[in-house]
């Protein structure tokens, strides 16, 4: 006997079943991976592009960075709330972060100061605790001079008082009376005699529950010595890795690929 032929009509039926089951399954793996990719870039890394040379020598203008947010706890959103911080900023890491003076922009900056640290910067060295730093990171381009700014007057609030001949500091806020050997209690100075400029300032003191963050790029950015100490709550996370960089001002022959940094993809960020 001769096999029986199936007819389209007669599968239509079996097929038009099988549609609204496909389509289901393929609704929800879209759905589930949507919540995924939005659990990860909540929690655990984001991805962020650097817009200026403020970071020059580390970050590029056109670097794409993948962002570690789970390191310093991230925020749950429409909360105040925050998941808790596998460990705080340190010293000399770069971090992304909230300023206070822009709070709805992300700024990349590195970390020199931690709370109950004393800062100073004198002919562009920096000074953390009364040591030299060496901070190899560091670029500096001008030479023009060193005018003072107006904008970095709040800094008076944090100034500490001169320790005695013999160096070091206090450790005291400025203003208040001084304990031990050869202190000056900095009442008979006022605080209007203050003249921060780009390349010299301070001693000052950070408060507990803030960090002061400079660019590498040192003589062409704004950091905390212009809009003042990032809020710990404001810390968004670490830069990870470099996916990708892109040399904008780079277009040789009107071929894009050549104005990718291939050298730069995969870098780690320190």
């Amino acid at each position: 006997m001769p096999p029986r032929m199936v007819s389209d009509q007669e599968s239509a039926p079996e097929r038009s079943t099988d549609h609204p089951r496909v389509t289901w399954r393929w609704a929800r793996s879209i759905v589930l991976a949507v919540m995924l990719f939005l659990v990860v870039r909540t929690f655990v890394v984001e991805a962020f592009k650097i817009p200026t040379s403020s970071m020059e020598g580390t970050l590029l203008v056109g670097d794409y960075l993948l962002v570690n947010k789970a390191v310093y706890g991230p925020a749950v959103p429409f909360t105040s709330l925050k998941l808790p911080a596998w460990r705080e900023p340190s010293r000399g890491e770069v971090v992304v972060f909230h300023p206070p003076h822009d709070p709805e922009n992300n700024y990349v900056k590195r970390v020199v100061g931690v709370p109950g640290d004393t800062l100073e910067m004198k002919e562009k060295t920096l000074f953390v605790n009364g040591r030299e730093m060496q901070e190899d990171y560091v670029r500096h381009i001008d030479r023009s001079g060193d005018a003072t700014h107006t904008n970095m007057r709040w800094q008076r609030n944090h100034l500490l008082a001169e320790s005695a001949p013999t160096g070091g500091f206090s450790g005291s806020r400025y203003g208040r009376p001084v304990s031990g050997e050869g202190a000056s209690s900095f009442e008979d100075r006022s605080r209007s005699g203050y003249r921060p400029s780009r390349d010299n300032w301070g001693p000052i003191l950070v408060p507990e529950g803030s960090y002061f963050v400079l660019g590498d790029n040192r003589d062409n950015s704004e950091d905390s010595r212009y809009w003042g100490f990032v809020n710990r709550g404001s810390i968004r996370g670490q830069p990870w890795r470099l996916y990708f960089s892109f040399d904008s001002s780079d277009q040789r022959a009107g071929n894009g690929l050549r104005a990718i940094r291939w050298e730069r993809v995969g870098q780690p960020v320190r």
